[in-house]
């Protein structure tokens, strides 16, 4: 049985509140996956993720970089797959080896699901109505599952 919650998220804010909350429940060796359109709220949700990792520096849109790197009370490694083409390039990435030595969080999985890590948290952002987006998180293995229904928990309690 795989673990998952949906929630609704009326504005970034929101949405980076629950990044945050994410960011907060990580260790080394965790590994998010950010899934979903153009525009749909992915690198909102890392920076919230960021937040609650402890970074302090600007998490920008990593599109035209393939990885950043960021310091908190855990380094942040966040990749941006949606511009390479050959699921090869990502291999070439040793994405798997950068998760152990901090957080991992890559947008645009679906580039190449088969160069990631198979136990991870899924997170899927789509468009609920124009202003508002669907945040669905799903566990892929024992750990994950655990920090699904931890922020299954407590919906009302995003705001510090």
């Amino acid at each position: 049985m795989t673990a998952a919650t949906v929630r609704d998220s009326a504005t970034p804010g929101e949405t980076r509140r629950f990044g945050e909350r994410i960011g907060r429940t990580l260790r080394a060796g965790d590994v998010v996956l950010l899934s979903g359109e153009l525009g749909a709220g992915k690198t909102v949700l890392a920076q919230g993720i960021g937040r609650g990792l402890g970074v302090t520096d600007p998490i920008k849109s990593s599109s035209f970089v393939i990885m950043n790197e960021y310091e908190g009370r855990l380094r942040l490694f966040h990749a941006d797959l949606y511009r390479l083409e050959d699921p090869a390039q990502v291999a070439e990435l040793a994405l798997d080896e950068l998760a152990t030595d901090g957080v991992l969080v890559v947008e645009w999985p679906e580039r190449a699901p088969q160069e990631l890590p198979a136990q991870h948290l899924l997170v899927e952002l789509e468009y609920g109505t124009a202003r508002t987006r669907r945040i669905a998180v799903s566990a892929r293995g024992a750990r994950y599952e655990a920090l699904v229904e931890r922020l299954g928990r407590g919906r009302s309690g995003d705001r510090q």
